[in-house]
């Protein structure tokens, strides 16, 4: 197969995973919410267990009026939902679905361009809030980038202890370093990824920046129809980066119990999804955190026990 076709259907397959994995979870959250909080609503769109729910959701939000205040920077405005996505595709295209040749665009320091990236989403929070002409939006922006700015940094000191174990910043060379006994040495580092992932595509309990109670719905307030959707689309792509980050680096990628690898990317897409179900499991269990409890739970637990699983990575290295 030439090159630039090998490209090109490799570039259509992450678009494809891009349009339907949020999808995908987008429809499942619907279910699990229904179910854990007894809603009737999202089981009547289309009869059958309300399988519609997630079509009616998009015609509701296409015939909505576009609206920009007439105040905003409408460049600024307008571009921002666009700048919320675009990072999130680009970290899809180096997270490897299997071993082999399945992955989009293989990097020798794929871990970091992904956290690099990923960090990018601030940006999108801060034109927003800006650019809005907004109290409210302006009040979500600014927690939102506290937010971000904090939990950056247990998010990369936990990736950095994985990296460290496996020798390598790249993402299939991490699995391929990766053994069963990783999920009781890496837990900590797993965990604080984990919630501060949460914390950094702003899911509940780490939702300041929107607090519907006190903000209207934050940075987004004043969007309407298709940007505020793809504000949405950008929350539900963010699970699924985190949960193959979390993954690849910390369950072992397409690493199942059988020694065949054929099924790789099935058992990838399992355990994805599994983790995306505990991401919808906690908005429907815990209530938000208070700013100073948010900001305490970042500096005052998770660096440290991120240092800590560093340095007791470190010394496993020598060791061995």
């Amino acid at each position: 197969m030439p090159a630039w076709l090998e490209l090109v259907v490799r570039v259509v397959c992450v678009l494809a995973a891009f349009l339907t994995l949020p999808l995908l979870v987008g429809q499942a959250e619907h279910k699990v919410m229904a179910h854990m909080q007894g809603r009737l609503g999202p089981m009547y769109a289309g009869a059958f267990h309300g399988w519609a729910q997630l079509i009616a959701d998009g015609v509701k939000f296409v015939q909505k009026e576009d609206v920009a205040p007439r105040g905003a920077d409408r460049p600024v405005f307008r571009l921002a939902p666009a700048v919320a996505l675009l990072p999130y595709l680009l970290v899809l295209l180096v997270i490897p679905l299997g071993p082999g040749d399945l992955v989009a665009q293989p990097l020798d320091v794929g871990l970091f361009f992904a956290l690099a990236v990923v960090g990018v989403g601030v940006i999108s929070l801060l034109m927003s809030a800006w650019a809005s002409a907004n109290k409210y939006s302006l009040l979500g922006g600014l927690r939102g980038a506290a937010q971000l700015l904090g939990y950056e940094l247990p998010l990369v000191l936990a990736a950095a202890s994985v990296a460290m174990a496996a020798g390598t910043l790249s993402l299939p060379g991490i699995v391929d370093a990766w053994e069963p006994w990783w999920l009781l040495w890496q837990a900590p580092a797993m965990v604080v990824f984990f919630v501060a992932g949460l914390a950094e595509i702003r899911r509940p309990p780490f939702d300041m920046p929107i607090a519907d109670s006190e903000l209207v719905v934050g940075y987004m307030t004043e969007y309407t129809g298709l940007r505020f959707a793809f504000f949405l689309l950008a929350e539900y792509v963010g699970i699924v980066v985190i949960a193959a980050l979390t993954t690849v680096l910390f369950l072992g990628g397409w690493r199942g119990p059988f020694a065949d690898e054929q099924l790789g990317w099935l058992w990838t897409l399992v355990k994805v999804f599994a983790v995306a179900f505990v991401v919808i499991w906690l908005r429907v269990t815990y209530p938000r955190l208070r700013e100073d409890q948010l900001q305490r739970l970042c500096w005052l637990v998770l660096v440290p026990v991120a240092l800590g699983q560093l340095v007791l990575t470190a010394a496993v290295r020598l060791a061995l």
